[in-house]
């Protein structure tokens, strides 16, 4: 079924369609599976609204006001087959309620679906953590990481103190190519930023320490194999 064919079902609803489209189309409903089901469809859409649109009635004296304006004009007399003004104005009047309606609709499901994009955002975790450890021992490093702002920390859990040596932080993934270097750990936690990852590279790479020599790795490159690795979790919306 065409889109015009779509919007043709909602007026049919509405009842702003004139009076012969709207013929042809309850006619056409009959043989055509999809449009009566496209109508049956946008009846269940805007009954809730049609119920709670409130009523338009127009003024007692509107109709004769606007006879009386148009006799002073000096408009002809209405021939036999025009149609009757009061008709004219009562089908004007059920198109502007109809209109109403379906304004009425289209901010209902812009709020729907503002609404349902609050809830996705918020449903979405930002807060991740990963405890770098070897196999099963005890976790060595924490670090945690707020995907939102892509600020991280990393703090010494138990990890021992290694004379000589620095412990150095890497983050590894595929599309970064060699391991990148996020710092040197010290003893106490330290705080910096992930700004020039991609979210889905920080959230999906794995974190390891390497041992190096004091003020972490001369030329850029882990020294040795990890020794203690993990990746993030989410531990929070």
């Amino acid at each position: 079924m065409s889109p015009d064919d779509d919007f043709a079902a909602a007026e049919f609803v509405l009842g702003s369609l004139p009076p012969a489209e709207r013929a042809t189309l309850a006619a056409r409903r009959l043989s055509e599976p999809e449009l009566d089901a496209a109508i049956r469809a946008w009846e269940e859409r805007l009954a809730p609204l049609a119920e709670a649109a409130p009523p338009i009635d127009p003024p007692a004296d509107l109709l004769p006001a606007i006879e009386e304006r148009l006799r002073r004009a000096g408009a002809p007399a209405a021939e036999p087959n025009s149609p009757d003004p009061a008709l004219a104005l009562r089908r004007s009047l059920f198109r502007w309620r109809a209109v109403a309606i379906a304004a009425s609709l289209v901010a209902a499901l812009l709020a729907v679906g503002f609404a349902a994009r609050e809830l996705r955002r918020q449903a979405v975790p930002s807060e991740y953590v990963a405890i770098l450890q070897k196999d099963a021992a005890s976790p060595a490093f924490e670090v945690t990481v707020d995907l939102n702002t892509r600020e991280f920390t990393v703090r010494p859990v138990a990890a021992e103190t290694r004379p000589g040596k620095s412990y150095e932080l890497w983050i590894i993934d595929p599309k970064l190519g060699p391991p990148r270097s996020l710092g040197v750990i010290g003893a106490k936690p330290r705080a910096a930023s992930l700004s020039a990852y991609d979210r889905a590279v920080v959230e999906n790479a794995t974190y390891a320490v390497t041992v190096e020599p004091p003020g972490g790795s001369p030329n850029g490159k882990p020294s040795g194999p990890p020794v203690f690795v993990g990746k993030l979790i989410p531990v929070g919306p």
